[in-house]
């Protein structure tokens, strides 16, 4: 399976899959339209150590609800993201059992060369 979970408004995201082409044959899904499903979460944890690695501290709601003054775990991380989309850090990329979290440069270039192998 290679499934790209991204925002299409933004800009960064739209940087990195360029970056990323050719995308044939690979499922982009656009998480602002539809959100994250409880299953689609539960397939990104199980490539990942935590549900926290899945989290966007930059998220603008973050802050504005006072999130960065609470001590969080991994259930109200989990929430969080299945509750609104801009809680997941972005993008992601799913590539067999391979995952590459958010824009860092390792990432975008693991991802390239796992989706292109």
């Amino acid at each position: 399976m290679k499934k790209i979970y991204h925002l299409e408004t933004c800009k960064t995201c739209q940087k990195i899959l360029k970056e990323l082409e050719p995308l044939d044959g690979i499922e982009l899904r656009e998480i602002k339209s539809k959100g994250i499903t409880p299953n689609e979460l539960e397939e990104m944890r199980a490539l990942t150590d935590s549900y926290e690695s899945l989290f966007s501290r930059r998220a603008m709601l973050f802050r504005q609800r006072g999130l960065n003054d609470q001590t969080l775990g991994e259930e109200d991380y989990k929430n969080l993201i299945l509750e609104h989309y801009t809680f997941l850090k972005r993008p992601v990329v799913v590539v067999g059992d391979q995952l590459f979290i958010g824009n860092a440069k390792k990432q975008v270039e693991g991802a390239k060369a796992a989706l292109h192998a």
